[in-house]
């Protein structure tokens, strides 16, 4: 066998250096594209939400 067939050998992600593990791991991570995360969050019904409701009576 040559050189060029040889298996690489499994090593641990956790053995790997930190250089390594961030390789792996962006090349592991993929594009969110067009779609904003952001903008899909819920909003937090427990939030204090500074706009005042105005009721129909307070308008006349």
């Amino acid at each position: 066998m040559s050189d060029n067939n040889k298996k690489q050998p499994f090593i641990p992600l956790s053995k790997l250096s930190k250089q390594k593990q961030r390789a792996y791991h962006a090349s592991k991570r993929g594009s969110w594209g067009e779609v904003n995360p952001v903008t899909r969050k819920p909003p937090n019904p427990k939030a204090y939400k500074r706009e005042r409701k105005i009721s129909d009576e307070e308008e006349r």
